[in-house]
């Protein structure tokens, strides 16, 4: 019976020996390379016994800093996969010329071309970014924890569910060759029928799933458990972005939910939503992906804009000029994202009158846009400028992002678009604008609030080493593309006939190695950092001499963020507190109400991620178990009274205690 190919293929579904690629030498390679350095990591968590430190302290933890944390960790490893399928990709780009095919063959290369676009989105901005909202946005607000402290850990771990689903698709089966929003009709059944497009479906909706419950979480939080006093126009500009990212987020993640749900059909049961023939139009699945998707490039970049805010006015020693103005500026490009999409697909068809009207608002969106970067220019006029790392990061945005700007405005005159549209400039022009306003700014942010979370500060050497890394290998990198498509050279090739072009290849190639120097150099900043932290501890928990309400709670805050809240009066809070000759209480403490730790929300995401496994592979038993587990799990969790506990007074006083000695020693900052 266990021989018979019936019950195996019950039992197994699609998934056999064969869909093991053991005759691809470089992903046989990557798989040795993983395993031994999982295993190191393994070995080394058991021999250190840090197992349960982990489970009990940091995985079922319910602490937006700490989810916070795992969310950054989490983005900065997958930053490493996404930026080796990168080099791989420059590199056989830059070898493939005349007579050499280079080293990927084309079925290989389009996997690793649609990979590093879903990876680079999905699993290493946008951890990167909620890790920063999550840490950053209940301390400035002067809240204890998030409104929903499970859903903020079961939020996480459907991430990490998503990453996982993803990851597999290396070493069991293949990913889609489609590119990383997958059009039909090439991602539908009859020209992908293998597991590819599966994997991309599967793991974007568990990570999806866990998205969408992470911004209605953020919404309810800054909407609801400000601390009094802090009326909206009171609010940290970081969290009137991160408001709007949230708004955003759950306005259009459930977009993106339905239409991959729709090509499932059409994948599992053969419906025609968006098939060429029976009714089906392939059109509206560019239409939807892309309301989806136009957002989403705002979704990244709005909190990356709070963070300059934050930085440019710490680092000239001025309140932010034009606070109001910021503000509005905000509201409207979260507006007017909603109104942009169909720049994306000028060269369709749509017609002159529908490309005017989408045209115009792309080139007025620029507007708002460009009155942030004016008000980050008046901040800077006449102030103390200190040019510490963050300030540094945030110098090189404002350059940069002001090509990328630039070169979308050219993107939006359709004329211009019909030529440029399928050539290397669009690939330049898209880099250009979420690696100098994205990545930089996520960069900025770890470096500006690490001593926050951590208490002591990123060692400033290699952090400058990777910056100029980052900055210089950038601009080797991408501003070739802009001259290759000019010259016409399309986009989504992996061999190039024309050896004129080769040069341009080699650039770009060599402007990613030195992108990769940077990324080295920050994980050696890390380490040196960990290593060196007694030298660049700072007691005085306020290392850059912030202005905005977090930095009045301890650095690492503690587990109740706030022995007593706030209460605001000015718009930079913690700076009016200092004002007024504020003094830090020292009696009074009350046990304080604080949810426990739970591992609910690990059970549920790792039954969600093997119910995507199994849809994947077409294991219906499997499928259908996980589901009725997780519906369960669910239940379950309902019916736990022991999900909270009072934070002892004594406690509390012993942490305040030592916080006041701290900054009462010498050489503390007021």
């Amino acid at each position: 019976m266990f021989s018979d190919p019936s019950f195996l293929k019950l039992i197994f579904g699609r998934l056999t020996l064969e869909s093991i690629p053991y005759d691809v030498p470089i992903l046989v390679g990557t798989f040795i390379v993983v395993a031994v350095v999982g295993l190191a990591i393994v070995a080394a968590i058991t021999y250190f016994r840090l197992w349960g430190y982990l489970w009990s302290d940091w995985f079922t933890s319910v602490d937006h800093k700490r989810i916070g944390v795992m969310y950054i960790v989490l983005g900065v490893i997958m930053l490493l996969r996404g930026f080796a399928d990168a080099i791989m990709m420059r590199l056989q780009q830059a070898l493939s010329f005349g007579a050499s095919e280079g080293y990927l063959p084309a079925h290989h290369y389009d996997q690793i071309f649609t990979a590093h676009g879903v990876i680079m989105i999905f699993f290493v901005a946008m951890p990167l970014v909620t890790g920063l909202m999550n840490f950053v946005v209940p301390l400035q607000i002067g809240a204890r924890d998030v409104a929903f402290p499970f859903l903020n850990n079961f939020s996480f771990w459907m991430t990490v569910g998503g990453v996982i689903l993803t990851m597999l698709s290396l070493f069991v089966g293949e990913y889609a060759r489609t590119g990383w929003l997958a059009y039909p009709p090439l991602s539908g059944i009859a020209y992908s029928p293998d597991v590819g497009v599966d994997y991309y479906i599967w793991g974007l909706q568990v990570a999806g799933v866990g998205t969408t419950l992470s911004g209605i979480n953020l919404i309810a939080t800054i909407v609801k458990m400000r601390a009094p006093g802090m009326t909206m126009m009171r609010m940290p500009v970081f969290t009137w972005t991160s408001l709007c990212t949230n708004v955003l987020i759950v306005a259009t993640f459930p977009i993106l939910t339905a239409t991959l749900a729709l090509l499932s059909l059409d994948r599992y049961v053969g419906t025609n939503f968006f098939t060429n023939d029976f009714g089906g139009n392939p059109m509206m699945y560019v239409n939807l992906i892309w309301i989806w998707g136009h957002p989403e490039v705002y979704i990244l970049v709005l909190p990356a804009f709070g963070v300059y805010s934050e930085i440019t006015s710490t680092f000239s020693g001025k309140r932010l000029f034009g606070y109001t103005s910021m503000v509005y500026a905000t509201i409207c490009i979260t507006i007017l994202s909603y109104l942009v999409w169909l720049h994306h697909f000028f060269t369709m068809g749509s017609g002159a009158s529908v490309n005017s009207f989408f045209g115009i608002t792309t080139m007025i969106i620029s507007i708002p846009t460009g009155a942030k970067l004016f008000n980050w220019l008046f901040t800077m006029y006449r102030g103390r400028i200190r040019f510490e790392l963050p300030m540094m990061w945030t110098v090189a945005f404002m350059l940069t992002f002001v090509i990328g700007g630039m070169t979308g405005v050219m993107l939006a005159v359709p004329p211009a678009d019909f030529i440029l549209h399928n050539s290397l400039f669009l690939i330049g022009h898209f880099h250009n604008v979420i690696i100098g306003g994205v990545v930089f700014g996520l960069f900025a942010g770890m470096n500006f609030w690490f001593p926050k979370a951590f208490g002591f500060r990123l060692d400033p050497f290699w952090g400058k080493m990777s910056f100029w890394f980052w900055l210089v290998g950038f601009y080797f990198a991408f501003m070739p593309l802009y001259v290759l498509g000019f010259m016409g050279v399309t986009r989504r090739l992996r061999h190039f006939d024309d050896p004129s072009l080769h040069i341009w290849m080699l650039i770009a190639m060599f402007g990613a190695v030195l992108i990769l120097f940077g990324i080295l150099s920050f994980l050696v900043q890390v380490i040196v950092s960990i290593r060196h932290r007694k030298a660049l501890r700072d007691v005085t928990g306020d290392p850059w001499n912030g202005r905005t309400l977090e930095w009045s709670t301890s650095s690492p805050p503690p587990a109740y963020n706030f022995a007593f809240t706030p209460v605001i009066h000015d718009l930079d809070a913690w700076w009016d507190m200092k004002r007024r000759g504020y003094v830090r209480p020292l009696e009074g403490f009350k046990p304080i109400h604080m949810p426990s730790n739970t591992a609910a929300g690990i059970y549920l995401a790792a039954l969600a991620t093997i119910f995507g496994f199994a849809m994947i592979w077409y294991m219906w038993w499997l499928a259908i178990l996980s589901f009725a587990a997780l519906v369960v799990v669910a239940i379950a969790h309902t019916f736990n009274y022991k999900r909270d506990f009072d934070f002892p007074a004594d406690e509390i006083v012993k942490a305040e205690a030592e916080r006041t000695r701290l900054l009462a020693s010498p050489g503390a900052a007021s």
